[in-house]
């Protein structure tokens, strides 16, 4: 079972993605995806629309969404799979999430303007759409657009992180609410691409300790920012805490991702897939 081409993790304009979800069912069918879920963050407006697509492609499909919380004062991303996307407290939850959103991005356009970057506010909401999803991707974009970096790798590494213009932490939900919401609603409950958060091994364990103890039981193992050294530690933490794994590219873009949907290594063996556990959710 670990030898399937799930694709569990990418993001469409719902969110900060910039293909539609008909878009994305189309190319991950095109490149060979056999099971397929939208992960969009802090939001599941575009589940219906997505399960629709995949059907109309003839792919497999879990519903999905990708919930910001923080955790030691970071932000870390909970992947939802499987769960009923008309749940009313889920709905609620994710609501209150994108809230906090739209103030955030005012400071962070405040902060730039400060740096001698005007009209970044302005300029993101026109690649978000929606005030209420706006992101530190929307940021970006406009600032490739209006030539302060040549592309959005350059501008990470100078604006919108810690100690950098632009950059403004945000309290999201705990790690107690995101889970709850998923497994409520009737879904598994992963974290997301684990070894981008810098934790010490000591945040980590308390992390996945935590995590197990709210119902949590998953982890992506093999996903579009971890190495191949990541993929043999964070299998490792699967079978130490007892966790399915899941694979997902993290795509975002054609022009910006690195890892195309579809196009990552299997899971490692000795593993339990998070689809063998969510087998009666697949659509």
């Amino acid at each position: 079972m670990s030898i399937l081409n799930a694709d569990l993790h990418c993001h469409s304009v719902v969110s900060d993605g910039t293909l539609t979800p008909e878009e994305l069912a189309a190319r991950a069918r095109q490149n060979g995806v056999e099971l397929w879920a939208l992960t969009d963050h802090d939001e599941i407006g575009g589940q219906h629309r997505a399960a629709a697509a995949a059907k109309a492609q003839g792919l497999r499909y879990l519903t999905g969404t990708e919930i910001s919380i923080t955790f030691a004062g970071k932000t870390v991303h909970i992947v939802g799979l499987g769960f009923d996307a008309d749940n009313p407290s889920m709905v609620e939850g994710l609501q209150q999430t994108r809230g906090g959103r739209g103030q955030r991005a005012m400071e962070m356009s405040e902060s730039l303007a400060a740096a001698g970057i005007h009209g970044a506010y302005e300029g993101a909401l026109k690649y978000a759409g929606n005030h209420e999803l706006i992101s530190r991707t929307h940021f970006a974009r406009f600032l490739v657009e209006a030539g302060v970096c040549k592309e959005t790798n350059e501008v990470f590494r100078k604006y919108l992180t810690e100690g950098k213009p632009g950059f403004v932490p945000h309290r999201w939900a705990t790690l107690r609410d995101a889970v709850t919401w998923i497994t409520s609603a009737g879904g598994m409950a992963i974290v997301a691409h684990p070894a981008r958060y810098g934790f010490t091994a000591n945040e980590e364990f308390a992390l996945f300790s935590e995590f197990k103890a709210h119902g949590g039981q998953g982890v992506e193992v093999v996903t579009g920012s971890h190495t191949a050294a990541e993929y043999v530690k964070y299998a490792d933490v699967a079978r130490e805490f007892g966790l399915a794994a899941s694979r997902g590219s993290d795509f975002h873009s054609p022009e910006e991702s690195h890892t195309d949907l579809g196009t990552l290594p299997y899971l490692p063996g000795e593993l339990t897939p998070v689809w063998e556990l969510l087998a009666h959710r697949i659509q």
